[in-house]
């Protein structure tokens, strides 16, 4: 069952034209039903899955440790070293399903879920170190620490594939419900994009309908530098036959500042039709406020926090940022100096590129670059929007599509204007810009990566895409910060 929204219209004593929400609920769609079945069917092949893994790396980190010799040899019986995996692997999956990893709307670009496997392998780890020392069964602390290397890598392997498989299982039109996205402004493309993005969730967003006329026969694409898929937009009130058209399942209402008499509307058409709905808070919120958006059986929810002090967690991020920074630039060192020569070569001036950018609480600072574009551009200009900007050197195409321009960032990193994971760095001519709203990203240190990279939205504004930032910004933590890093590895790779 699902529930909806009946409207009708009532006379009062003292209102002379009251809209009175009446809630029904609708029978869900055979197509609802099937996406339902299948999303319970992926989860407990994920569960399944998930523990199959964790007792498979236990073995893999055995059969190391006896082939690397490794400390004390400690002989473990087959069954009993059997049983203690499963056990092992029985907890982490409760701990993985008590963090919410097996819930159907924990997407955001995957780093929650790359997030959770870090901090439940680690608290496992920490309670099986507890254990060796106190209980009578004796484990080896090597054969911990290759569990602990082993198992969260393997899970995350496990977990992209499935990721992948999913995809797959949806693009041939298995598990999927059918959306029609009401709006096709900026909101209504960040909700298009998202849906793409997460094919978990199972809801294909097929068409657009926006009230605008000059809109009807255009085609939105997703944001990012890859456009590739897209939905064709509709214009006109939103009626059964169009529903029918395009078989929808749901509509998302994706305009913030709707009216209550269209939002009624709305939801009174889809009653009818027996089309369930989902919605997009309003974004005018306190400036004060950082915001949480929250996806619970497919309506979007928003709720308000304050940022909070994190003296512990900041002091243990910088002393992370300062030993990887030296370890980058110690290992880096040959490919730092190879295209800093190619950079040369291939157009005149400098390897090194520098601009002032705004830091943590408005503080300017000089940010360091490999140069990708030609000399005579200004460094107060905006940034390339798409990887044929002419600006772009031929070198630069490839520096920029790989992410090895920002490399020298790490020189940021080490004297303490950046960090590795946090907001991007704007230019002052923009910050300049800013509402009180887009400050909320200077309360915490600039980052050479982040949740905004990862999205893929690099060709819109980094401050019109402020709900990554203020996300991040409220849930920071050092797991977060791994799995950000961890996904951006793989984002470079594939050269996005």
């Amino acid at each position: 069952m699902s529930s909806s929204v009946g409207i009708s219209k009532s006379r009062e004593r003292n209102s002379p034209d009251v809209l009175a929400v009446d809630v029904r609920f609708t029978e869900a769609s055979k197509r609802q039903r099937a996406s339902g079945a299948f999303g319970r069917t992926v989860t407990a092949c994920e569960v399944v899955a998930d523990f199959l893994t964790i007792i498979l790396s236990i073995g893999l980190a055995n059969s190391a440790y006896y082939r690397l010799a490794l400390g004390k040899h400690i002989y473990y019986g087959r069954y009993a070293f059997l049983g203690a995996a499963s056990g092992f692997a029985i907890i982490m999956v409760l701990m993985l399903d008590r963090t919410g990893a097996y819930s159907r709307g924990n997407s955001l670009l995957r780093v929650r879920e790359t997030e959770q496997v870090l901090l439940v392998s680690a608290q496992a780890f920490v309670v099986a170190l507890a254990i060796s020392f106190s209980g009578g069964f004796l484990f080896s602390r090597w054969l911990l620490v290759l569990c602990f290397a082993l198992v969260p890598l393997a899970l995350f392997v496990q977990k992209t594939c499935m990721y992948f498989l999913v995809s797959a299982l949806h693009a041939k039109g298995l598990g999927n419900e059918k959306v029609l996205i009401y709006g096709a402004g900026h909101t209504g493309r960040r909700v298009f994009s998202a849906l793409k993005r997460s094919p978990r969730l199972g809801l294909d967003p097929v068409a657009f309908l926006d009230g605008n006329p000059t809109k009807a026969g255009s085609t939105v694409f997703e944001m990012g530098y890859e456009r590739r898929r897209c939905a064709p937009v509709e214009s006109g009130p939103l009626c059964k036959e169009l529903l029918s058209k395009y078989e929808v399942d749901s509509i998302i209402l994706a305009i913030p500042s709707i009216g209550r008499e269209q939002f009624l509307r709305v939801m009174d058409e889809a009653f009818h039709a027996n089309v369930r709905v989902s919605f997009v808070p309003s974004h005018f919120l306190s400036s004060d406020s950082l915001v949480n958006y929250q996806d619970i059986d497919g309506v979007l929810l928003a709720s308000l926090g304050q940022p909070t002090n994190r003296t512990g967690y900041e002091l243990v991020k910088r002393i992370v940022d300062l030993l990887f920074a030296i370890l980058c630039l110690t290992l880096g060192s040959p490919l730092f100096l190879l295209l800093a020569v190619l950079i040369r070569l291939d157009s005149p001036g400098p390897a090194l590129f520098k601009q002032v950018r705004v830091g943590h609480n408005g503080k300017l600072f000089e940010m360091y670059k490999f140069r990708s574009m030609y000399l005579h551009v200004s460094g107060s200009d905006y940034s390339p929007k798409t990887p044929d900007d002419p600006r772009i050197t031929r070198l630069g195409k490839f520096l920029r599509r790989s992410s090895l321009d920002e490399l020298p960032q790490v020189l940021n990193v080490l004297e303490g204007s950046m960090s590795f994971v946090g907001p991007r760095p704007e230019m002052a001519f923009i910050v300049e810009q800013y509402g009180e709203k887009q400050r909320q990203r200077l309360r915490v240190k600039p980052g050479l990566t982040g949740l905004w990279q990862l999205s893929g939205d690099r060709a819109f504004l980094i401050h019109e895409n402020i709900e990554y930032d203020l996300y991040y910004i409220q849930h920071r933590n050092l797991f977060m910060d791994l799995a950000i890093l961890l996904h951006t590895s793989i984002f470079a790779m594939r050269g996005v």
